[in-house]
């Protein structure tokens, strides 16, 4: 039989949080260059009088730019090229697979907001796989803040951690 992958210094690790704080507001530019390459022209992204003329105080940005840009990063890429959060759990013989995210979003992200992220490693439950043996689910949740710490997006996204070997 195969050893549990939920053990007890991976059960530490629920609880866990981590914030992070950009250092600059958001800035037009990285607006529309997000815009552009999700390929969405979309004038509220794009244009301040559109934008005033639908009752926002300025050009917004689109609803996933907050979660999908981690523009609040400090530190160098990974050996990926990634730079956003990762909790580096202490799994081995497992590959991850990012099963799916479910977003909730405030309000309308603005040029001004410098964002802040806090993440907190949810939950983790072992679960039996359809071939045999068992996969590990973990549930994080981001919540993003403006500068005045209202919430404007919350993202909670599950991975899952299947052991390598045949099937995989």
């Amino acid at each position: 039989m195969a050893e549990a992958l939920l053990n007890d210094e991976l059960k530490s690790w629920i609880g866990r949080e981590v914030t992070y704080t950009a250092r600059e507001e958001l800035g037009r530019a990285s607006i529309r260059y997000f815009a552009l390459a999700i390929d969405d022209e979309n004038p509220l992204y794009q244009d301040d009088a559109y934008a005033r003329e639908a009752g926002y105080p300025s050009l917004i940005a689109p609803p996933t730019f907050a979660v999908e840009t981690c523009q609040y990063a400090h530190g160098r890429p990974d050996g990926n090229g990634y730079m956003g959060h990762g909790w580096d759990l202490p799994i081995e013989g497992c590959r991850m697979i990012r099963a799916g995210n479910d977003y909730e979003f405030i309000r309308p992200v603005l040029p001004s907001d410098r964002i802040s992220v806090t993440w907190v490693l949810e939950d983790m439950v072992e679960r039996p796989r359809s071939g045999g043996g068992s996969q590990l689910f973990v549930t994080t949740v981001a919540r993003y803040f403006d500068e005045t710490e209202e919430l404007i997006a919350v993202n909670r996204e599950t991975t899952v951690y299947q052991p390598l070997g045949a099937g995989t």
